[in-house]
């Protein structure tokens, strides 16, 4: 994080955010009485349910990621497997979505014509954000909040969660600033309801959940490799600000398996397997709300949902323990190209 001198404007935004969540905190008591018994969506006997951090949101510790790498392989209309993929994850009590990109964000809106209010659905313009120099200001960023509810037909999101620095970006405290600024905005607007971001910068989102109090959830690279650090561990920053947390690639890029997905490959079973036991396996920390894996057809959610309940009905030997360690040195010897960075996150 690079150092710099508080400005005049700096200082008033950092200000006024802390203000905004201070505003909250004092409206805290009438938020008590009404998360008491929390409404969740999808509600199923047989999946899991964990607490948003201070959105109050109760989520399946499973949810569906955004991506749909290897669907080629699924041979069927794009815009029917995506209503169908949904369809199941609802069935088995999946609640919520992530979308980080336009493309995603317009299919699953439309996946989810005629029941949006039945699932949660996040959303982020990642090309339009703060990757790119010219979304560094939060007029700029909201101005792309809105193209994309726009171009999705949607009034609003449950969670903006802005796109934000892979490691070796420029992080300096203006955009800090700006970014923080523009969640605020956003939510008093009413065009997200709640909060946050993602980064590939462990720096980054332990500075931005520490400074900015508004800030409800971020999402960050999690694998059945990643451990917690013993001291300044993001997880401790998250505990104490009350942040929910997604976990991204929990299949390492899908390195984890070793057919190509498709519903006739002969790996197919195995693959299954392996999902579900790195699924098990990162559920025993309670610290990261749920992982976020892609899912390319019902079959794939129904068997992310039997890791759910396999998990709440013994808990995993020391014999799969190993072999979640080795499947994961074989997934790091087998990154695809452009993806070694995923072993950066092996201590957060």
């Amino acid at each position: 994080m690079s150092e710099s001198h508080l400005t005049r404007r700096q200082f008033h935004q950092a200000a006024a955010a802390a203000g905004l969540a201070a505003g909250a905190a004092a409206a805290g008591p009438a938020r008590a009485a009404e998360s008491e018994s929390p409404r969740i969506l999808c509600q199923s006997a047989d999946m899991e349910y964990r607490r948003l951090g201070k959105t109050g949101l109760m989520v399946s510790c499973v949810c569906l990621g955004g991506h749909w790498k290897r669907i080629d392989v699924m041979k069927q209309d794009f815009d029917q497997n995506r209503r169908d993929v949904v369809t199941r994850c609802m069935e088995v009590g999946i609640n919520y979505i992530d979308a980080c990109c336009e493309p995603e964000v317009v299919a699953y809106a439309k996946a989810l014509e005629g029941r949006r209010d039945q699932m949660y659905m996040a959303l982020s313009h990642c090309a339009k954000e703060v990757r790119d120099p010219q979304y560094r200001t939060a007029g700029k960023l909201l101005e792309s909040l809105d193209e994309l509810l726009g171009k999705a037909k949607q009034e609003y999101t449950d969670l903006w969660r802005i796109t934000c620095f892979e490691p070796g970006g420029k992080h300096d405290f203006n955009t800090m600033c700006e970014t923080a600024d523009a969640l605020a905005t956003a939510k008093k607007q009413g065009k997200a309801r709640h909060v946050g971001i993602s980064s590939h910068d462990r720096r980054w989102l332990k500075a931005m959940v520490e400074l900015f109090p508004h800030i409800e959830v971020v999402l960050f690279p999690y694998t059945a490799k990643t451990k917690e650090l013993p001291e300044d561990s993001l997880f401790g920053a998250l505990k104490t600000c009350d942040v929910g947390s997604f976990g991204i690639k929990p299949f390492a890029s899908n390195s984890i398996f070793k057919g190509d997905s498709s519903p006739g490959s002969p790996d197919a079973e195995e693959d299954d397997r392996r999902a579900r036991l790195i699924l098990r396996f990162i559920l025993l920390n309670q610290a990261i709300t749920a992982p976020i894996p892609g899912l390319i057809s019902p079959h794939q959610v129904d068997n992310v949902a039997l890791a759910v309940k396999e998990r709440r009905q013994l808990d995993l030997a020391d014999q799969e323990k190993a072999e979640v360690q080795r499947i994961m040195d074989e997934a790091w010897a087998n990154l695809p190209p452009g993806y070694g960075w995923l072993k950066d996150w092996e201590y957060v």
